[in-house]
Parts: structure tokens; C-alpha cells; sequence
């Protein structure tokens, strides 16, 4: 089961539920921590997947200099 075949029903259902569980104070407060959260995982994700390109294009550069 993946987070697509949930639907809009069920995304309605599961806001109502978090807006019940905390409020609507603090909505924004967890909406802006989970932003920050995404975009640093982003962010390291790209860095980490940089240096793997680099660390690539080294060993391929020293296998065409031992040549």
C-alpha cells in the first residue's frame, strides 16, 4: 500500500484527525518543522549522492591513467 492509493478522503481524514489531536495553534508550529525536516533530508540526500558522482568520476580517471 503507497501513500498514493490513500486518496483525498483519506488525507481529509487524517488532517481532521491531526487538527483534533494538537489544534489549530499548533498547526503551523508542526507544518514548519516538517518543512525544515523534508528540506534538509533533501539536502543531504543531493550531498550525499554528489559525492558518490565524484568519488566515480575519481576512480574512473584513475583507471584511464593506469591505461
Amino acid at each position: 500500500m503507497s501513500l498514493a492509493s490513500i486518496g483525498v478522503p483519506g488525507l481529509i481524514i487524517i488532517l481532521v484527525i491531526i487538527l483534533i489531536l494538537f489544534g489549530p495553534r499548533k498547526l503551523p508550529e508542526i507544518g514548519s518543522a516538517v518543512g525544515k525536516t523534508l528540506a534538509e533530508f533533501k539536502k543531504a540526500t543531493k550531498d550525499i549522492l554528489e559525492e558518490d558522482d565524484k568519488d566515480k568520476k575519481t576512480d574512473s580517471e584513475k583507471s584511464e591513467s593506469i591505461k
